[in-house]
């Protein structure tokens, strides 16, 4: 017997409605939100299901040739490793369990049918947030490959025609310099990808470039109401706290997701009397 699809419009519900709807945050602001970011390997997923986390996220790849590789069967890692000890099949098994929301990362195009049918098979037990990521668009100093929009979208939404999207540019950061943001002809040309959609969709935006890139951000969330943004932090991003207090002071609370690393996580926090949930 095939599986129960998921509730209407499940997957597309604003995670912030979900969160107070189940009584998980107090307030609609989404730094309410706590996030496990990179739980790829076993050991980090478990760490995920033990933390207090509301939303897991991870990377999706297929792994290279070799190694006792299995090439049909999507692994979870991040380059520059192509390999892991937990399949995808094995991650969704874990997270099922739970009442956490996930976020899978893609990282190739060729991982995305083999996972799209493997989240079918769970699809009626997943009665909560599910973000589908990945950057589409080369932005501010980004060096990796993109993945293709349509084939991502059109693949993702022909499975599920009521996801949300997460779909981002490439970045790049360079502490010694001055780093440019998010151009005008960047935004204007993922708004011209998204709207014709009629899926939320949420950028993710590199922390230490959205400051010199708010007009163009206020920009792009104001093209529709189905839009917000996901600020994320990288290992080794000088991200300060006023940084992220002005980013939380330009943009609606309602609208910015912060997926910040630690100690800037806490430090934000503390800064604006929310409890962070490790």
């Amino acid at each position: 017997m095939a599986a129960p699809a998921a509730g209407p419009g499940c997957w597309s519900e604003n995670i912030l409605d979900y969160f107070l709807r189940t009584h998980q945050i107090a307030t609609e602001d989404g730094a309410e939100i706590s996030w496990y970011h990179g739980a790829n390997r076993r050991a980090q997923t478990e760490a995920a299901l033990r933390s207090a986390a509301h939303m897991v996220e991870a990377d999706v790849l297929l792994p290279s040739a070799g190694a006792g590789a299995v090439p049909s069967q999507p692994v979870m890692a991040h380059p520059p490793e192509t390999h892991s000890d937990n399949t995808l099949q094995a991650w969704l098994a874990a997270l099922l369990p739970s009442t956490k929301g996930i976020k899978l990362d893609f990282k190739s195009l060729a991982a995305v049918p083999p996972a799209m049918a493997l989240l079918d098979t769970v699809r009626g037990r997943l009665q909560r947030p599910v973000w589908l990521n990945a950057d589409i668009l080369p932005g501010p100093s980004g060096s990796s490959n993109v993945v293709d929009a349509k084939p991502f979208i059109d693949t993702v939404t022909s499975f599920f025609p009521a996801v949300t999207l997460s779909l981002g540019w490439t970045t790049g950061w360079h502490p010694e310099k001055a780093n440019e943001g998010y151009s005008w002809e960047m935004v204007r040309e993922m708004e011209s990808i998204c709207s014709g959609l009629s899926q939320p969709v949420t950028f993710p935006v590199r922390a230490v470039l959205v400051r010199q890139s708010c007009p163009q951000l206020l920009w792009l969330l104001k093209r529709s109401d189905r839009y917000s943004l996901t600020v994320w932090t990288a290992k080794d991003d000088s991200c300060s706290t006023e940084d992220l207090l002005y980013i939380r002071d330009c943009f609606d609370k309602k609208k910015v997701f912060y997926d910040i690393l630690e100690p800037q996580n806490r430090e934000f926090k503390q800064a604006i009397g929310i409890t962070a949930n490790l």
